[in-house]
């Protein structure tokens, strides 16, 4: 094809009188990409694929049981973080879709005293201690796995029976509640707040599988973790720490920044404090609070259709003020 091409073009360039053009030289076949077989065979992807919102190569991983223990359900911590809160739900799979067990979100957390922050590290732990006493409540554990009330960063494992149990001490009549986590689509990088999640589900007395390579303080190149610095993430310490900078560095950019914590007299100082009253009050209360009635707004009506003559009417009547309005101007 290039040989016919380069003397077709070396003919018209050599002879005026040749009467066909450069432009009437086409490829006489072109591949046809995605022909009618390729259509007819296409598959749709999932609804929830598509939208981006289910990753279902991991969700058949946490879902798919043995068939040895038919119909005992995998129950799966999922964590989730919206513009302004954060939630954890104890979820297990059926047939026909998921059902949730027990259910908390740091919008509940002004009862125990916590009401700024609700989306941060902080507040992350404090949602999966609760969400994990109010499900050991529900199924009657919250005596035997009181979980870890000394919240000191470290990762707590325990050998029984070959094996391996995420809790200080394993019963022998009951074993502890298990659940994975299930962070649906985000990234788990070191430090990110789902493992705060986690890690208060953990210390709440569930049995959840994990290490200590994506808290915060894990150095990936030396293979160390340092817990004292976990320990001051989830009493809010970088929380305070940059209340600090920015009130000397930036005082106007603190007030704007910090105007929820300014305005209920949170410091930075006192952080660690609140966040430890915060955890007593949970360990005493987890239960969720009675849901309020709903009494809707009866005083609100909605304005009646305009029929079609009263449309047309309408339109008349400002086409005529307008009118007026010129004809006045023009006087």
């Amino acid at each position: 094809f290039h040989t016919f091409y380069h003397l077709l073009k070396t003919s018209i360039d050599r002879n005026p009188w040749f009467t066909i053009t450069k432009q009437s030289v086409t490829m006489p076949f072109v591949r046809v990409q995605k022909s009618k077989a390729y259509f007819s065979r296409y598959q749709v992807k999932f609804r929830r694929r598509r939208e981006g919102k289910t990753d279902y190569r991991q969700r058949k991983r946490l879902c798919a049981q043995d068939k040895s223990k038919y119909q005992s359900p995998k129950y799966r911590l999922v964590v989730r973080f919206t513009n302004t809160k954060v939630i954890c739900q104890i979820a297990y799979a059926l047939v026909d879709g998921d059902r949730i067990l027990c259910q908390a979100s740091s919008t509940e957390l002004p009862r125990y005293g916590l009401s700024v922050g609700l989306k941060n590290y902080a507040a992350a732990y404090c949602t999966g201690l609760l969400v994990a006493r109010r499900l050991l409540q529900k199924v009657g554990l919250d005596d035997v796995y009181e979980g870890n009330t000394e919240v000191d960063g470290e990762v707590v494992s325990t050998e029984y029976d070959k094996k391996t149990y995420y809790v200080d001490e394993v019963d022998d009549d009951k074993r502890p509640f298990r659940a994975l986590l299930d962070v649906g689509c985000k990234a788990t990088t070191t430090g990110n707040r789902i493992f705060g999640a986690l890690k208060g589900a953990a210390d709440g007395g569930l049995d959840v599988p994990h290490n200590e390579k994506r808290f915060p303080g894990y150095d990936r190149d030396g293979k160390e973790y340092d817990a004292d610095m976990h320990r001051e993430r989830i009493f809010g310490g970088h929380v305070g720490e940059y209340m600090e900078y920015l009130e000397e560095e930036d005082n106007q950019k603190y007030q704007e920044h910090f105007a929820a914590f300014i305005a209920n007299d949170v410091e930075a100082d006192g952080l660690e404090e609140l966040y430890e009253s915060v955890h007593e009050k949970i360990r005493e209360d987890p239960s969720a609070s009675e849901k309020k009635a709903f009494s809707p707004d009866k005083s609100f009506k909605r304005k009646a259709k305009l029929s079609y003559d009263e449309r047309k009417a309408r339109v008349q009547e400002k086409k005529d003020a307008k009118k007026a309005e010129m004809e006045e101007d023009e006087e």
